[in-house]
């Protein structure tokens, strides 16, 4: 397979990583979990892992890890930690920051998945435009925020975007107040 290389301003990368093969985080119910994001989001319940001690420290830490394919062959994955004291959130963290994102390809299945959303009970904000993409924001029964979105970015936003990603770290770093490089992005938002 050829290596694949990847220019970010003056520097080129080369792709080692190529793709993610899981992402996990912690879940109350693996069943509940698996029912919603069976039913609700629509991804395939796949695989699953279980143990009594947990295999990098030996611990007596019981688990259950439940995993659901996406299109490209990478996993949404989730642990169930009975052991352990009850699942929380970072205090310190506003909820919009951490969340997943699903991208759902294109308007008419983000209007499908938003009124499945509607037809479940299940709260939603949005559509919001970002300009580079619509985004439908909701919660999963652990609390994690989920975003359907489309994305909308053409070629010359990707340009802009990446010409002004290291400029705007810079001013950042600086000043820790928003760089205006790219405030284009947020003209449209609906919320």
């Amino acid at each position: 397979m050829a290596q694949v290389m990847v220019r970010n301003g003056e520097k080129e990368f080369a792709m080692d990583v190529k793709s993610f093969h899981h992402v996990a985080y912690r879940c109350k119910d693996a069943k509940e979990t698996a029912d919603f994001y069976t039913n609700i989001v629509g991804l395939p319940y796949t695989m699953a892992v279980a143990e009594d001690k947990q295999p990098t420290t030996g611990e007596d830490d019981p688990y259950m890890h439940i995993f659901f394919q996406l299109e490209d062959g990478s996993f949404l994955a989730f642990f169930e930690l009975p052991g352990a004291d009850p699942m929380g959130r970072d205090e310190n963290t506003p909820e919009w920051v951490q969340h997943i994102a699903f991208n759902v390809g294109d308007i008419a299945t983000l209007n499908k998945k938003k009124a499945q959303l509607e037809a479940n009970g299940i709260e939603y904000l949005g559509p919001t435009d970002h300009t580079i993409c619509q985004s439908i924001y909701f919660f999963d029964p652990n609390g994690h925020r989920l975003e359907y979105l489309v994305d909308t970015t053409n070629d010359k936003m990707t340009k802009d975007l990446a010409d002004a990603a290291k400029p705007m770290l810079e001013e950042w770093t600086a000043t820790k107040r928003a760089p205006r490089h790219a405030d284009w992005v947020h003209k449209n938002s609906n919320n």
